[in-house]
C-alpha cells in the first residue's frame, strides 16, 4: 500500500468515527426541521420543483441538497435521522477528499496534505455542519471542487475544457445548494488569494475554454430560479425580496464580530492563532509561498464577511477550509521542530494539548457527577476509559517531546469523544413534561379530525406532526367549517379558546412540550410548547 493510499485510508476512517457514528443522537433543530420538511414534502407532493415548507411555497433556498435529502429518506425513511443527516455527512468527505488532493497542488508535502486534512476533519464548526442536515456544507463542499478544478484551469494549459466542465457543472452545484453564498465567501477570497500570490498567467488563451465554464455555472445554477421564477412569480418576488433584505436589517453584527473566528476550529483554536502571526511563521514554514497564499485566502474571507451586514457564526464555515490548511503550516513545523523550540515557543504547545489531556482527565469525575448515568453506564465507562487513557499518552509524549504523536492523539481524542462520548448528550435530555406532536398526529387520525394552529408555526412541531399543519391568521381569522376540528397554540395565546366557547364546546385538551431538555435549562423554548384543543361546533 502506497503512503497516499494509507493516508486516504485513515482519512476515510477519521471520517467515520466523527462524521457517521451516532448521527442520529442529537434531536433535530430548527433549520434541519425546515430542510426535512420540505424534503418528506417534496416525495408525499411529487414535487421535485417548486418547493414547500408546510404547504407553502419555500423558494428560500435552491433544492439540490434537499433533493439529495428526500432521496435518502425514501432509502431510508423519514423517519430515520440517520439517513436524513447522512447526505450532509457523505458530502463532508467529498470536502475532505477534495482538500486532500488539492494541497499536493501548492507544492506542499502529501504528509501535510494529510495533517492539513485531519485539522479540517477535527475542527468543530466542520463537525457541527457535516453532522447536521442543514446546506451550507453542501454548497461550501461542491464549491472546493469547482476550485479544485479551476486551480488546474489556472496553472496549466492542459485539460482545459476538462477542467472547465467541471469547474463549471461543481460551481453550478453549489449554486443549487444555497445560492451565491459561497461564491462570495469560499470563491472570492480563493480568487483573491490566488491574484495576489500565483497571478493568473497566460488567462488570455484559456478565455474559451472559461466561456464554457460560465454558461455551465450558470446554467446549472441559475435554471431553477428562472423557472420558478416563471411559475410561481408572486411567492417568488415576495421570498427573494424578503431574503435580499435580511442581508441588511436582519440579524445584524458589528464588523467585528468575526474576528474570533480562530474559535470554530475548536481544540485548533490556539495552533490556528499562531499560524495567523506572519512575521513568527514566515521563516520557519516549508513552503513560504503557500502559506501566504492560505493566510490571504483566510484573512479575505473573514474581511467579506466581515462586511455584510447579517452575521451568524455558521456563516464562518468557508473560513475554517482555508483556515485549516493555513494551520497545517505550524503543525508541519512543530513535526519538524517541536524537539528544537525555546521554552518560550513550547508553552503554547503544552499549554494547548495539556488543556486536552486535562479534559480527559477529568471527563470520568465531572461525568459522574454531573450526568444522569441510569441507562447511560456503558457509554460513560467506555468514554472514561478511552478519554483518561489518551489524556495520560498526551502528557507522556508532550513530556517526551515526540509531537507527531501528540498530534495523532489529538484526533484521536476527537475520534474518541464522538464515538464515546457523544451518545452522553441523551443524559442531559430530562424533561419531565416532554410530549412529541407524533402522539397528536395519531390522535387526529384516529379520531378523524383536521388539526390547525393558530398564529405562529414552529418547525419542529411541523416536523414531528409529520404533515402540513394549516395555519389561522389572527388578522383574516377563518374558522374552518367542519363540525369538529383541532386547534394547537401558544400557552400565551390561550385566552382565544375562550372567545370560540359560544359556538363551540371543548371536547378535550392536552398540553405538548417538545423540549427535550427541562425547564431549568438555558436551552429551553417556550415556542415548542403548544395547548391542543378538540372543539366541536354547537347545534342548536
Amino acid at each position: 500500500m502506497t503512503k497516499n493510499q494509507q493516508y486516504l485510508l485513515y482519512i476515510l476512517l477519521v471520517w467515520a468515527l466523527i462524521f457517521v457514528v451516532h448521527l442520529d443522537v442529537i434531536y433535530i433543530n430548527i433549520m434541519e426541521a425546515r430542510n426535512f420538511i420540505t424534503a418528506r414534502e417534496m416525495v408525499t407532493n411529487d414535487n421535485w420543483i417548486l418547493t414547500t415548507l408546510n404547504a407553502e411555497a419555500r423558494y428560500e433556498k435552491p433544492p439540490l441538497p434537499t433533493w439529495l435529502t428526500a432521496i435518502s429518506g425514501i432509502l431510508f425513511g423519514f423517519t430515520s435521522v440517520f439517513g436524513l443527516r447522512l447526505p450532509a455527512a457523505l458530502v463532508t468527505l467529498l470536502l475532505l477528499y477534495t482538500f486532500y488532493r488539492l494541497l499536493p497542488k501548492l507544492e506542499v508535502s502529501l504528509k501535510q496534505s494529510f495533517l492539513a486534512t485531519l485539522i479540517l476533519a477535527s475542527s468543530f464548526y466542520i463537525i457541527f455542519m457535516g453532522r447536521n442536515g442543514q446546506w451550507d456544507i453542501f454548497t461550501h463542499s461542491f464549491m472546493l471542487v469547482a476550485i479544485y478544478f479551476l486551480w488546474n484551469f489556472f496553472g496549466s494549459e492542459k485539460n482545459l475544457l476538462k477542467n472547465a466542465i467541471f469547474g463549471g457543472i461543481f460551481l453550478g452545484f453549489s449554486i443549487m445548494s444555497k445560492g451565491p453564498v459561497s461564491l462570495y465567501a469560499l470563491l472570492l477570497p480563493f480568487l483573491i488569494a490566488y491574484a495576489s500570490v500565483y497571478k493568473f498567467k497566460g488567462f488570455k488563451e484559456k478565455w474559451k475554454s472559461f466561456l464554457v465554464l460560465l454558461v455551465l455555472a450558470l446554467g446549472i445554477g441559475g435554471w431553477w430560479f428562472i423557472y420558478v421564477r416563471l411559475a410561481d412569480p408572486v411567492a417568488f418576488i415576495e421570498i427573494t425580496s424578503r431574503e435580499a433584505t435580511r442581508w441588511t436589517n436582519y440579524n445584524v453584527r458589528p464588523f467585528y464580530y468575526y474576528w474570533s473566528f480562530v474559535v470554530q476550529s475548536g481544540i485548533w483554536t490556539i495552533p490556528a492563532f499562531v499560524a495567523l502571526l506572519y512575521p513568527y511563521l514566515k521563516n520557519r514554514v516549508a513552503n513560504k509561498k503557500a502559506y501566504k497564499f492560505a493566510l490571504f485566502w483566510t484573512l479575505a474571507a473573514v474581511v467579506l464577511l466581515s462586511i455584510i451586514p447579517e452575521k451568524k457564526s455558521r456563516y464562518l464555515l468557508p473560513v475554517l477550509i482555508p483556515m485549516a490548511l493555513n494551520t497545517s503550516f505550524y503543525i508541519e513545523y512543530l513535526f519538524r521542530r517541536f524537539k528544537d523550540l525555546s521554552k518560550k515557543e513550547g508553552y503554547v504547545v503544552y499549554f494547548n494539548h495539556g488543556l486536552i489531556a486535562v479534559i480527559g482527565l477529568a471527563f470520568p469525575i465531572a461525568g459522574y457527577f454531573m450526568l444522569e448515568l441510569e441507562g447511560h453506564w456503558f457509554w460513560y465507562i467506555s468514554a472514561s476509559v478511552i478519554l483518561l487513557g489518551l489524556a495520560v499518552a498526551l502528557l507522556y509524549f508532550l513530556k517526551k517531546r515526540k509531537y507527531p504523536y501528540v498530534f495523532f492523539l489529538t484526533i484521536a481524542f476527537m475520534c474518541g469523544i464522538m464515538s464515546f462520548a457523544f451518545p452522553l448528550s441523551d443524559a442531559f435530555l430530562k424533561n419531565p413534561d416532554f410530549r412529541n406532536f407524533d402522539e397528536l398526529q395519531k390522535f387526529a387520525e384516529a379520531e378523524e379530525f383536521q388539526v390547525y394552529e393558530y398564529v405562529s408555526e414552529t418547525p419542529e412541531i411541523i416536523w414531528e406532526y409529520g404533515e402540513p399543519i394549516p395555519k389561522l391568521h389572527a388578522d383574516e381569522l377563518r374558522l374552518p367549517e367542519a363540525d369538529r376540528f383541532g386547534i394547537i397554540l401558544q400557552e400565551k395565546d390561550s385566552a382565544f379558546i375562550d372567545t370560540l366557547k359560544r359556538d363551540f364546546r371543548v371536547l378535550s385538551s392536552r398540553r405538548y412540550d417538545l423540549n427535550y431538555v427541562s425547564p431549568e435549562a438555558s436551552t429551553y423554548k417556550s415556542r415548542l410548547i403548544r395547548m391542543f384543543y378538540l372543539l366541536e361546533r354547537r347545534r342548536e
